[in-house]
């Protein structure tokens, strides 16, 4: 062998062996880059030594509020004040139960806050520092705190030393007994909370049939329900870090039903759960044997008809590719784009950027290149470590302290319902969507051409939500910045998926809407909530006003539904792929 063949084996060989020994790092750190971590807090640590200012700042900041608490403390019974230093931020839950508000706990938890505020002041405001590293040192310290609030301990809080008294302590049998149930679920041994919903028989139920498949995907058309219908198809592109039926849940607050009502020949994508052996499925992958495959196969069932798009999430971000990709190859096969809860611009990405660095995705990329897949429980972790108060600590205390479930719900069971992501796809994801932000900034290839969303010319509808943090609006709303279409606009109230599975049946729910032209002047995301109307009720009513407004006359419906290749279709929805675990 010649000595260049010799030095480039040796060379693979090292670089499997770091990689073998990253992946198995993974193992013990949840994923998480130790070097990202200690990167991070290294630029903070050494930033703050090197800023007197900021710790005098600091040091008085805390004699102040300890001086301020020790007068608090004093006070007399009868002239306390309950929160008179510091209150929870707004959707804080931990401290809303009223016997939060008696002198005793009161103390505790404005403490507490205290503390927590004078930590974001020392991990923020400090000159010099990366503003990723801070907001990383920030996360951590902050999942640290979290783990001591006094509302996870129980008898430091008041609803469960109440609950205690209720009971006589009955409530720690129950949460026994519950924490028995969560280890039986985490073994197989017996069937979760989500199980209660099974799919094809209580989610997942509009009735339908599998008119395709290929190896990624099987398309779902929905069965007509009124004698004539929309001459142009409504493709929706889920999601494909989970399964498709969070747009088609409940009879009641299904997307899906709801569309088929008003007239809409509906067509769905589910994706296939990949397994190790799909390692090698990359974006582009998912885009030709999804989305273009969906859009040919619909061309074919429904011929000369351009088609309402629709996607969701991460789904949305592929249909913005498609259409680019579609508008540049010349047919005008779109007639609108809807994006639910989707970026196209990851500048301003939400917390999510905290587990994107270069350390991070490469080491994201060793445990995946192992591993085949990148896990549903892992996927899962990061999205609760976003939202660790409500999805791991407020859940901990009322399962285990207090004893009681959480109601299971449709939305919680698909939730549940996680699926894995393929190494190359999800390495092509967090780093050139993600880290690079090469499709806002005309570096994606699709085809091996560069993918421009200033082609993006179909009329748009786009959703974000007011607390999601997943895709933030003010992500969402940069589709202002590059696409040269007419856009309708939504912020809707909830969250990224409370905030898109939102009937018109229920209440309590509002969203904000303004229109801006293709040639009209750009709008500031500040601006924008000043300018837009709020309405109360569910959006689901004004996209079906737009896809109305950017459609053709109803034609009849089509009597009996067939598979792509002609003949019977393939089976009934849900099919196969939703199926798989």
């Amino acid at each position: 062998m010649a000595p260049a063949s010799l030095e480039n084996n040796a060379l693979t060989g090292i670089d499997t062996i770091d990689r073998l020994v990253h992946a198995e790092l993974a193992r013990w750190t949840g994923g998480l880059s130790p070097a990202g971590l200690a990167l991070a807090f290294a630029d903070w640590q050494l930033h703050l030594a090197a800023s007197p200012g900021k710790r005098i700042e600091l040091a008085l900041k805390a004699l102040g509020d300890g001086s301020r608490f020790a007068r608090m403390a004093s006070t007399p019974h009868a002239a306390w004040q309950p929160w008179l230093m510091i209150k929870p931020q707004v959707g804080d839950n931990r401290f809303s139960d009223p016997d939060w508000q008696s002198p005793a706990f009161n103390l505790m938890a404005q403490s507490f806050l205290l503390s927590e505020r004078w930590w974001r002041s020392a991990t923020g405001g400090l000159h010099g520092v990366s503003k990723g590293n801070a907001a990383i040192a920030d996360f951590v310290i902050r999942q640290c705190l979290d783990t001591i609030a006094p509302s996870n301990f129980a008898f430091s809080n008041p609803e469960v030393l109440r609950r205690i008294m209720d009971s006589g302590g009955g409530n720690f049998v129950s949460g026994w007994h519950n924490w028995l149930e969560d280890c039986k679920n985490l073994l197989g041994s017996r069937p979760s909370e989500g199980d209660r919903f099974v799919v094809g028989k209580d989610v997942a139920v509009t009735k339908g049939k599998v008119v395709y498949r290929n190896e990624l995907i099987e398309l779902i058309q929905y069965s007509p329900v009124r004698a004539d219908v929309c001459p142009e198809p409504v493709l929706i592109v889920p999601a494909w870090i989970m399964k498709y039926y969070v747009l088609d849940l409940s009879p009641h607050n299904s997307l899906v039903r709801f569309l088929v009502e008003r007239g809409f020949n509906v067509f769905m994508i589910s994706w296939r759960n990949p397994t190790p052996i799909d390692r090698d499925l990359d974006l582009e992958h998912y885009r030709t044997l999804g989305v273009d495959a969906a859009i040919d196969a619909i061309n074919q069932l429904v011929p000369e008809r351009e088609i309402h798009a629709a996607g969701y999430c991460l789904g949305g971000t592929l249909l913005a590719i498609a259409a680019a990709r579609l508008r540049k190859e010349g047919p005008a096969c779109l007639r609108s784009v809807t994006l639910l809860a989707a970026q196209v611009d990851f500048t301003e990405a939400g917390e999510l950027t905290l587990f994107i660095s270069e350390s991070q995705v490469a080491f994201l990329e060793d445990m995946m290149w192992q591993r085949g897949v990148l896990e549903a429980a892992q996927m899962a972790g990061a999205f609760r470590l976003l939202r660790s108060n409500d999805l791991i600590w407020s859940r901990l205390v009322r399962d285990y302290l207090i004893g009681e479930r959480t109601p299971p719900s449709d939305l919680m069971s698909w939730n549940a319902d996680a699926t894995r992501m393929p190494y190359r796809m999800h390495s092509d994801y967090l780093r050139k969507l993600f880290l690079n932000n090469d499709l806002a900034e005309g570096r994606y290839l699709a085809d091996g051409q560069p993918i421009a969303l200033s082609d993006l010319r179909a009329p748009m509808f786009v959703v974000g939500t007011v607390r999601d943090h997943v895709a933030p609006w003010r992500s969402v709303h940069k589709i202002h910045l590059v696409a040269e279409a007419d856009i309708t606009f939504v912020l809707a109230s909830g969250g990224h998926n409370a905030g898109i599975v939102v009937a018109p049946s229920e209440e309590g729910r509002s969203y904000q809407m303004l229109e801006k032209k293709a040639d009209g002047p750009y709008v500031g995301p500040d601006q924008w909530l000043k300018k837009a109307a709020h309405r109360e009720g569910s959006w689901w009513l004004e996209w079906v006003r737009f896809l109305t407004a950017h459609s053709g006359a109803w034609i009849p419906a089509q009597p009996s539904l067939h598979a792509v290749q002609g003949g019977p279709p393939l089976e009934d929805a849900p099919g196969q792929y939703v199926l798989q675990r």
